[in-house]
């Protein structure tokens, strides 16, 4: 996507009066208190190496190829107006820059090996799905979750919805890396029961390299906290990256020093599922060789946040199921 294109669309989602969404997560353990159902929405404002879900980087739709699926009929190229298929000996190419994401290549392919990832959902739309599970929060103290990408790219739909939910008595979570103006989160912080925020690199060299401001994060994580909203603080433990005891306990002393609000710190170990993900949005993943971290490291770095005098501190990942 071109600078003019994505210009285009950020500020066709700035005003937006529905969501862009690529998935709707059902009976999410991970993502809050209690049994909940998490909206995951396109858009993010940081490029981290380590992301597992590229699929909500952009606000526009994706378009992605399944080979398991595909059995040639070719349907989806004769359909293509602009001529952006091409299935060859070693796969699907797409011209992704040419692409409109018009969705008649899906709809056409007969094994659905084609699909555009990002829905359009209005705010009646999205609470008709929220509200299906309903009978779940109430019997678990559990709500539903905002995460991506980056939520509060979607700021507008964002202030409108969260209301609507509080009115039903639903727990609204935000999972957000900070890295956006305070202005937005002033437009919806008091409709919000628990932020889920990111501190990843306290290093503002190594932050603003993905894309962040660690003045601003940090300044965020302060002023939500000077607003008595609970906070689960989360690191993603990525070896070479952020795994070393300097930034843990950077973010732990923070976390002690500025944010009595925060209820946990959770250090989430390192895993390759999303791998394919990055493989059918034809992105290469410098990490997809990268091995998962060990107990002793995660166990180690629990000790780190906890020497600053933080005890809640917890880690998880498939780290857990390794010897």
């Amino acid at each position: 996507m071109s600078l003019m294109q994505k210009e285009v669309v950020e500020d066709e989602m700035a005003a937006q009066t529905k969501a862009m969404i690529f998935n709707i997560q059902r009976f999410s353990t991970e993502d809050g208190p209690g049994i909940r159902t998490t909206v995951f929405m396109k858009g993010c404002v940081l490029r981290c190496p380590w992301c597992q879900n590229p699929e909500g980087l952009n606000l526009e739709p994706d378009l992605v190829w399944y080979p398991v699926k595909c059995i040639a009929a070719l349907e989806c190229v004769k359909v293509c107006r602009e001529g952006v298929l091409n299935l060859t000996s070693d796969g699907m190419v797409i011209d992704r820059e040419k692409c409109t994401r018009c969705n008649e290549c899906a709809k056409a392919c007969p094994s659905s090996a084609l699909e555009l990832i990002g829905k359009t959902y209005t705010k009646d739309e999205l609470m008709d799905e929220i509200l299906k599970d309903s009978v779940f929060y109430e019997t678990s103290d559990g709500g539903v979750t905002f995460g991506g990408g980056e939520p509060l790219m979607q700021i507008d739909f964002i202030e409108k919805i969260l209301p609507e939910l509080k009115d039903k008595k639903i727990h609204v979570a935000i999972d957000t890396c900070g890295a956006v103006p305070w202005k937005y989160f002033e437009r919806i912080i008091k409709h919000v029961d628990l932020f889920l925020y990111d501190l990843k690199l306290f290093d503002k060299e190594e932050l603003r390299e993905i894309g962040g401001n660690l003045g601003l994060v940090l300044d965020n994580a302060k002023r939500i906290s000077h607003h008595k909203i609970p906070m689960w603080i989360r690191t993603p433990i990525i070896s070479g990256f952020t795994d070393d005891e300097e930034n843990i306990r950077n973010i732990a002393e923070f976390i002690a020093e500025n944010l009595p609000t925060a209820e946990r710190y959770d250090l989430l170990a390192f895993n390759n599922m999303c791998k394919s993900k990055y493989e059918r949005l034809d992105m290469g993943w410098e990490l997809e060789d990268a091995p998962l971290i060990k107990k002793e490291k995660m166990e180690r770095l629990k000790m780190v946040a906890e020497s600053v005098g933080l005890d809640n501190v917890r880690w998880s990942g498939l780290t857990r199921g390794v010897d």
